[in-house]
């Protein structure tokens, strides 16, 4: 996704005003619940310092997780706090914790309720609703409020408090937050109350959003229950569908709840993660927005979806693309917003301190305006992998998939930005090579299955581009002396991307350069325990997906399945403790870097997983085909006869 080059973190310095940077909740303290438009990120202390409303890519209300003092936050916590732990309602993006005290339990169920367009047309619900159902179920505990929303990191908020009624405006925008009382203003800003709970006694907490006025308010304590309720049914409802029988299945379980969280439910499209600027470095400035939707995972995330099951998101995401690729035809865009349009430009909010200090903040993402070529093979390669569902594209889509194969044989020989995103000069990466040469072999597929047909001189014209490209990769590629394929045409550099050449097809895992290619990725950017680097031109994490990436090779052939089970547990552990990756780890400490939670690694996990499953399968086929193959033994007593 990316990344980007690190720039020169002493010139933001001096444009930043110095302030202390407050202690933060680790990354992988939090968990993540959402309702497909947006998404909340949950301390374990019961902070939620992270939310977008009404869209993923939206201002935050609460932002605390990249400014403590001027982000905002939404806090529940008992007094005397000793602890928590937590976990989500089995098949579900419902997240329970449960919080230790000094006079007893409290059990804190927080959830974005998840309404069909059926449910809206039956009652009137809120645009969007956040609940918090507290409840104590051991002793008696005080509990403590904190709301304090801060719209686009904003002043504090003048907050009208009325009976059980709390209420904060800006502009045409309006939160509610109603369920308790007795609240008091804060120096700080915000407000806060104490809710006093014995055993068997709940608290219902309804924030509601609205972008026009009058908001609609539901009726809270039983009918909040009863939304909460039917959102546990509405995820493992979605969630049973799943098909998956291969190894370590809580864990993909917990993956493909994350994709389907990050797929916007209007439109069909799947964003990279729902935070912006969580630091790959601590400290450090390579601080990136992924509230947005990357082509490059087109067909890593079909993949995914289709191979558990998930048709319907499948096809929605593929719709999705193939609308958002209309609107800059011929040319793709790295990224593109949740409705396909072009995302706005990056900008630098200098005025915040950062995760940890990490800065700058960056909203939007200017790789938006970079020059990709991966990304034609990524897109037709999706629309490939979907004909082969039994999904067929229109004239138009088809018209437009082949002028796509046109701009790449115009264009395959340029250099570009390349799959990491750096922002210096623009190379001849081999990962770009490559996937040009996937857009123009999956086009003759699509041609000779019917489904994409190709005048004779196009099909010339497509098969000769295709051959030029895997000459060229093969002859500038492929480095004697590091007997491997390396990062750019005539270099010595090497990057994990080149694991995806078997990915593609381009080369088979077991072929003598993949194997060669593989050992040298290993060697050269492993850091112990499965993790890999993407390469070593940053000072950054092992990323998870090239991790995932090097489980996928051996399990496809380029290893056995043995070395893929045994790297595909340890990664495993990297998980925080409800199931949740971020972009990248730390070698040394194990501590999530990078946005999280991050679709990209997650994908990776969902795909390598259902290719260790692949091979058990075929393995075990083989053995049952040689046991078949042997002659029958003789019989008990009859040996020399």
């Amino acid at each position: 996704m990316t990344r980007g080059e690190p720039s020169d973190a002493s010139e933001h310095d001096r444009r930043i005003p110095a302030r202390q940077v407050a202690p933060q909740a680790a990354i992988e303290d939090h968990a993540v619940i959402g309702d497909g438009r947006s998404a909340a990120l949950i301390a374990r202390d019961g902070t939620i310092d992270w939310l977008c409303w009404p869209r993923f890519d939206s201002a935050p209300v609460f932002g605390a997780l990249l400014d403590d003092a001027r982000g905002g936050r939404f806090a529940v916590r008992p007094v005397g706090f000793a602890g928590a732990r937590r976990e989500y309602v089995d098949g579900t993006n419902v997240l329970r914790t449960r919080h230790a005290a000094a006079g007893g339990d409290v059990v804190v169920t927080d959830l974005l309720p998840v309404a069909t367009g059926e449910d809206h047309a039956r009652t009137l619900l809120p645009e969007h609703e956040l609940l918090r159902v507290i409840e104590c179920v051991a002793g008696s505990v005080e509990v403590r409020v904190l709301f304090d929303p801060r719209p686009s990191f904003g002043r504090p908020r003048a907050l009208r408090a009325e009976g059980g009624v709390v209420r904060a405006e800006q502009g045409a925008e309006v939160w509610i937050l109603r369920g308790a009382s007795g609240w008091r203003a804060r120096a700080a800003g915000g407000i806060e109350t104490t809710i006093r709970l014995r055993a068997g006694e709940r608290s219902v907490l309804s924030l509601v959003y609205a972008r026009r006025d009058p908001a609609i308010l539901t009726p809270l304590r039983d009918a909040a229950l009863a939304r909460a309720d039917a959102t546990v049914r509405w995820w493992q409802t979605w969630s049973s569908r799943l098909r998956y029988s291969g190894p370590d299945r809580d864990a993909v379980v917990r993956s493909a709840l994350v994709l389907k969280l990050l797929c916007f439910g209007p439109s069909g499209a799947v964003v990279a993660a729902p935070t912006t600027a969580l630091p790959e470095r601590l400290g450090g400035d390579l601080n990136w927005d992924y509230r947005f939707c990357w082509l490059r995972d087109a067909a890593l995330t079909v993949r995914a979806l289709f191979g558990l099951g998930f048709e319907e998101e499948a096809d929605a995401f593929v719709d999705w693309m193939l609308h958002a690729t209309r609107l800059t035809r011929p040319e793709l865009r790295v990224l593109y917003d949740v409705f396909g349009r072009i995302p706005r430009r990056e900008r630098e909010r200098t005025s915040l301190v950062g995760y940890a200090g990490s800065r700058p903040v960056r909203l939007g993402n200017a790789a938006a305006e970079q020059f990709q070529l991966d990304v034609y093979g990524e897109v037709i390669d999706a629309a490939a992998r979907a004909c082969r569902e039994g999904r067929h594209p229109d004239p138009e889509t088809a018209r437009m998939l082949r002028q796509f194969g046109e701009f790449v044989c115009r264009n395959w020989q340029r250099p570009d930005d390349g799959i990491w995103e750096g922002r210096g000069r623009q190379r001849h990466h081999v990962h770009s090579r490559v996937l040009c040469w996937v857009a123009l072999d999956r086009l003759l597929m699509l041609d000779a299955r019917g489904d994409v047909p190709l005048r004779r001189d196009m099909r010339e014209k497509f098969l000769t581009n295709r051959e030029a490209i895997r000459h060229e990769v093969q002859a500038r590629g492929w480095s004697s002396a590091k007997a491997s394929y390396v990062q750019t045409l005539d270099g010595d550099e090497l990057d994990a991307s080149l694991l995806l050449l078997s990915w593609y097809g381009f080369e088979p895992p077991a072929s003598a350069r993949m194997r060669s290619t593989f050992a040298a990725l290993d060697r050269a950017l492993g850091v112990g325990n499965g993790l890999l680097r993407r390469n070593r031109d940053y000072d950054e994490g092992a990323f998870g997906i090239c991790s995932f990436w090097a489980v996928e090779h051996l399990a496809r052939g380029g290893g056995t399945l043995e070395q893929a089970r045994t790297r595909f547990d340890a990664l495993l552990s990297y998980a925080n403790d409800v199931g949740l990756f971020a972009e990248e780890i730390d070698p040394a400490t194990g501590r999530a870097l990078g946005n999280f939670p991050q679709a990209f690694t997650h994908i990776g996990l969902v795909n390598a997983a259902l290719s260790i499953e692949q091979r058990e399968r075929a393995d075990a086929a083989a053995r049952r085909s040689r046991a078949s193959a042997e002659p029958p033994r003789p019989e008990r007593g009859l040996e020399g006869r």
